[in-house]
């Protein structure tokens, strides 16, 4: 009885016993909070692993190899001169202009041109253990993670100098919570990579190239660009004191260079010296040397070490009108090729150290501007100096399209890539057009020969007698002589009827899409496809004056038209070729068709009563045309001679007191063939050939026949004819001949 008694009170204290519930929940929550942290710990680091290592499986090889030189852009020209004994080029290219963005510098130098004083300056201020680490100093890694979630702005460091390089050189720098934890994943990976494909050398070569000197205005970039700006040196000319000063600047240079902050810069300059003593790197003498130097700032970038051949490099300021056209072209020509605007593009020339390769004729553009200046070459001894307003503009380029010599004012040049009137101008070409809008695609087509007879009477156009001449026969028969003439006199008379007649023949439609696709006439709008401006050049827009010189090279090469340029070459900074310019041409007109415009239009230069005789040569060929527009606004002259094809515009950029346009007066200035002879006849009467029909220029094709033609009828001449002529057919298109009896 006293058993079970006992046993009845066992029972009841076991069941009834709080501690021991207590003790079981405690256990039993904390097995399942450990196993919880131990599956959840799993899981985050199994899904930080794939997440780290998917930036490993990522993140892209970095190229250290230098892929820029300078951000300066060079333009060149080829120099002609060889060396009178060894017959070798003379500074093959030569500098033309340096082109560079005023508020950012860049300039590479190789690691071999850097004193080891600046290379150890950089290294034992930024990364003293750079040459025993991997790429990663995890140390210094980890406090830079811990920075990333601390208040206040110090979130930096913990860098190498293989992770700065990548960093400067990929623009990858995110600093602030998970963003920053990711660039730095990312770095690491990068680093450990660029560790195992690059030598410690290839690294900091890279590094002191890349890495950012500069102030709160101005963005340098690099140590040798540093040292030109800070100190007007080289590189390699730099000693203790100023590399402590550059390298000492680093963590912020804005805030510590010696410009803006030269006492934050010393504060640093002695940092610098601290680490390289106490690395042994200097000896106290040379630390306390160094410390106590003062520093010489130049703070300017006048200076620069580049070098081209035998000239430094520097910016000349003021560029002149050829560098103007030569820089809107390499702007357009980088546009297309990148697919970029051309603001874009200028911005890219600006800072993408680009080599461009020019046309120029250095010695002629010089020539071209000190002759337009000169205002004897255009006044009469009428003109009142003061009155002298005249605006002016020329140039001249080569039968394959090259540029040599532009002008585009008769004063002195003032703004840098302003109003070019020679590339922005569009003027009416007047009666230049007829050349290339009538005559030459009506005998093309063999519409004419050079002795088609065409009667001098105006056509009927909207119900009215169109067009008048402006050369006087008889007023009261509305301006018109309804006399029979050939078609060299009508050219050389620059009579308006006859390429009335032709326009009407050909159809407009069928001249306009010959200036357009024929000829690159770019300034063509649909308003032109009318008998007004193809007859007489009254187009809307006008035409730029190196398109309209650019046109009629196919009267001296045999009918080719090849593209117009200021520039054969352009190389990026990495020696690229970004565009070169081509052989290539299209075949605007045949060789016969060109070579028979050529003797025509000498004689608007050698007849008495040609309108250009007064641009007439003592020594060389010369075919061309003048060109007026209505009520004497605009004045052309285009020439061409066996080595160029050039051409002038004179006018007026303002109208009167009573707001019309200006007329050209022909007392106070000279005739325009003879204010081309002015600027240019010397120098084409010094060129290497005197006439067309030498070898290398354009002489005679066998599809051309000289022959005699009687001056009586146009036919080709027989022997009853009294009164011959030389004249010059297409073999496949020869006048009949005539018999006599006239």
């Amino acid at each position: 009885m006293e058993q079970k008694r006992r046993n009845k009170t066992k029972q009841r204290k076991k069941g009834t016993s709080p501690v021991v519930h207590v003790f079981k929940a405690i256990g039993t929550l904390l097995l399942s909070i450990f196993l919880i942290l131990v599956i959840t710990l799993s899981i985050f680091g199994t899904v930080l692993t794939i997440y780290v290592l998917n930036f490993a499986d990522t993140t892209t090889d970095i190229m250290l190899e230098k892929n820029v030189e300078s951000n300066i852009t060079r333009f060149l020209y080829d120099n002609p001169d060889y060396d009178e004994e060894t017959d070798d080029p003379v500074d093959k290219y030569v500098l033309y202009y340096s082109m560079r963005n005023k508020s950012k510098h860049f300039l590479w130098a190789d690691l071999d041109q850097i004193p080891q004083v600046v290379q150890d300056a950089f290294v034992y201020t930024e990364d003293e253990r750079f040459y025993s680490h991997d790429g990663v100093d995890f140390k210094s890694t980890f406090a830079a993670f811990v920075k990333v979630f601390l208040p206040g702005p110090d979130r930096g460091g913990g860098s190498t100098i293989t992770q700065q390089t990548i960093k400067n050189m990929t623009g990858d720098a995110a600093r602030d919570g998970v963003p920053g934890i990711e660039r730095k994943i990312r770095e690491i990976f990068r680093a450990i990579n660029v560790e195992k494909t690059y030598t410690k050398e290839d690294i900091l070569e890279s590094y002191l190239n890349v890495v950012p000197q500069g102030t709160q205005d101005v963005e340098i970039i690099g140590v040798q660009a540093a040292a030109n700006f800070y100190f007007g040196k080289d590189i390699s000319e730099l000693d203790l004191a100023e590399a402590a000063c550059l390298a000492g600047q680093n963590n912020a240079p804005a805030w510590n260079n010696p410009i803006d902050n030269i006492k934050n810069n010393n504060i640093r300059r002695k940092y610098c010296l601290d680490h390289m003593l106490k690395a042994g790197a200097i000896s106290s003498q040379e630390y306390n040397d160094a410390l106590n130097e003062p520093l010489e700032i130049a703070g300017n970038f006048d200076y620069s070490s580049e070098t081209i051949y035998d000239g430094e490099l520097e910016d000349q300021g003021m560029t002149d009108w050829y560098l103007d056209a030569a820089i809107l072209e390499a702007r357009d020509r980088i546009a297309f090729e990148k697919g970029i605007t051309p603001e874009e593009a200028l911005e890219k020339l600006y800072n993408g150290g680009y080599t461009v390769y020019t046309n120029v004729d250095i010695d002629l553009q010089h020539k071209i501007e000190e002759r337009m200046k000169d205002a004897s070459n255009f006044t009469t001894w009428y003109m009142d100096p003061e009155d002298d307003t005249l605006w002016s503009a020329f140039v001249c380029m080569d039968y394959k399209g090259n540029v040599k010599a532009i002008c585009s004012s008769r004063s002195e040049k003032t703004e840098i890539l302003g109003w070019n009137q020679v590339v922005n101008g569009t003027r009416s070409p007047g009666s230049c057009i007829k050349p290339i809008a009538s005559y030459a695609p009506a005998l093309d087509q063999d519409l004419i020969t050079m002795t088609s007879s065409y009667n001098d009477k105006p056509i009927k156009l909207n119900g009215a007698d169109w067009p008048v001449n402006y050369s006087e026969f008889d007023a009261s028969q509305g301006n018109w002589s309804y006399k029979n003439f050939y078609t060299y006199q009508m050219l050389l008379k620059s009579l308006n009827t006859m390429p009335a007649q032709l326009i009407d023949q050909l159809t407009p439609s069928y001249s306009y899409n010959f200036l357009k696709s024929k000829l690159d006439i770019t300034t063509l709008v649909e308003a032109d496809n009318d008998f007004a401006p193809l007859t007489v050049g009254g187009f809307t827009d006008g035409l730029h004056l190196d398109e309209l010189v650019g046109a009629y090279m196919i009267f001296g090469n045999g009918g080719k038209k090849y593209e117009k340029s200021y520039i054969y070459k352009i190389e990026d900074a990495a020696g690229k070729v970004v565009y070169e310019k081509t052989d290539g041409y299209k075949q605007a007109i045949s060789e016969s068709t060109a070579y028979i415009m050529n003797r025509m239009m000498q004689y608007v230069i050698n007849d008495k009563e040609g309108t250009g005789r007064y641009a007439k040569l003592k020594k060389t060929d010369l075919v061309g045309k003048t060109g007026t527009s209505e009520k004497w606004r605009d004045l052309n002259f285009v020439g061409c001679t066996p080595d160029y094809v050039s051409g002038i515009w004179v006018g007026y950029n303002e109208n009167d007191e009573d707001g019309v346009p200006r007329s050209v007066s022909s007392t106070d200035y000279q005739n325009i063939g003879a204010i081309w002879k002015n600027i240019f006849g010397d120098i084409a009467d010094s060129e290497p050939h005197k006439s067309f029909d030498e070898e290398g220029c354009f002489p005679m094709p066998d599809s051309v026949v000289k022959l005699n033609f009687c001056t009586a009828t146009g036919l080709i001449a027989g022997n009853g004819c009294s009164s011959q002529q030389v004249g010059y057919f297409k073999a496949s298109n020869v006048p009949d001949y005539c018999y006599g009896g006239h």
